[in-house]
């Protein structure tokens, strides 16, 4: 299957776009965008993630969980919205831990493209969604294809930063060798738990230290 993905990454999961969920999950997306329902994001954005930062580029790996469902919000990276749209309330929460923790404010608005093109694998366990219907594209697959994607990065690159927020996230925690990398949990952004944990984590200064001690270029948030 011609999978439209960034070539290091097609190249890696040459065989899970062959496998058969996969080709019954592009069956029910594009069925979906064909029904007339609003689906997002756009189908050019559905790589975002990887389009941006390619595999021999990651340095440092956030997952949420699926896409924002609101109009203008979703370009393919998790987290993130759109220059100009509103900021939601988890990345308000991950901005002023960034403030607290680096002792600097983050960007202002809320494209985090910056981030990916640094090496920030900024994904979702669910790559699209449908209008305002918040898990309306989970358990058709997607989370079996992000499975792979981080089993796949586990496999080929170390030293790696996983930032796993929450616990549908550190799910993916099963899959990283924690001796030849750096797994930081904490609880999720979402203003019902960032007062749990998530405020006060450092995982950002964490993480550029990690990374300046295996010999990469911090990131700049």
């Amino acid at each position: 299957m011609d999978v439209k993905i960034e070539q290091s990454w097609k190249n890696i999961l040459s065989d899970e776009f062959e496998k058969d969920y996969f080709k019954n999950l592009t069956d029910f997306v594009r069925g979906e965008y064909l029904s007339g329902k609003t689906i997002y994001p756009k189908p050019q954005n559905i790589f975002n993630a990887f389009n941006l930062c390619p595999l021999p580029d990651v340095k440092v790996v956030i997952i949420g969980q699926d896409p924002y469902h609101e109009p203008g919000q979703a370009h393919g990276l998790c987290f993130s919205v759109e220059n100009g749209i509103d900021l939601p309330p988890s990345l308000q929460n991950i901005y002023k831990e960034i403030e607290s923790d680096i002792g600097h404010k983050s960007i202002t608005n809320g494209d985090l493209s910056a981030w990916a093109r640094q090496g920030v694998l900024l994904l979702n366990s669910t790559l699209t969604v449908r209008a305002h219907v918040a898990a309306s594209h989970s358990g058709h697959g997607w989370e079996t294809f992000t499975d792979a994607v981080i089993r796949a990065l586990a496999n080929n690159r170390k030293n790696i930063v996983y930032m796993l927020w929450g616990s549908f996230a550190q799910k993916k925690a099963e899959f990283v060798d924690a001796q030849n990398n750096l797994i930081l949990k904490s609880a999720h952004p979402s203003p019902l738990s960032a007062y749990r944990g998530f405020f006060g984590n450092h995982h950002f200064s964490l993480a550029n230290e990690y990374l300046v001690k295996n010999g990469k270029t911090p990131i700049d948030w």
